[in-house]
């Protein structure tokens, strides 16, 4: 069987040793946000059943909501055929954004620029 076939989670870590991940909302499908996990964030995630991520401005685990409330609960997570992406749809407890918006990506790039959507 082939690593793209494969039913054994064997995530293929960057030079830094991270991944990304997209978490989406589960109920929407609206997409919240793009983050990183290292294989601790990976495992927290599983274990559970909430979202952590690697920060790379803070250089440490983050357990998203720990602080503001906001905690993306998983209902599924997936992994891409390469394994160098995961895939968690959540029930977000709050805004996805550190800005307060609902989703991180609240601008539409037109020819004219950024607008707000």
């Amino acid at each position: 069987m082939t690593h793209e076939h494969s039913l054994t989670l064997e995530p293929k870590w960057d030079a830094t040793g991270l991944i990304t991940a997209v978490a989406t909302d589960a109920a929407t499908g609206m997409l919240l946000m793009v983050a990183h996990m290292n294989a601790d964030a990976l495992a927290a995630t599983i274990a559970t059943g909430e979202a952590h991520y690697w920060s790379r401005s803070r250089r440490e685990l983050w357990h998203k909501g720990a602080t503001s409330g906001h905690i993306q609960r998983v209902v599924e997570m997936r992994v891409d055929c390469d394994q160098d992406a995961i895939w968690l749809k959540v029930d977000p407890a709050g805004p996805a954004c550190h800005t307060g918006e609902v989703s991180c990506f609240y601008r539409k790039l037109t020819s004219s620029g950024l607008v707000r959507d």
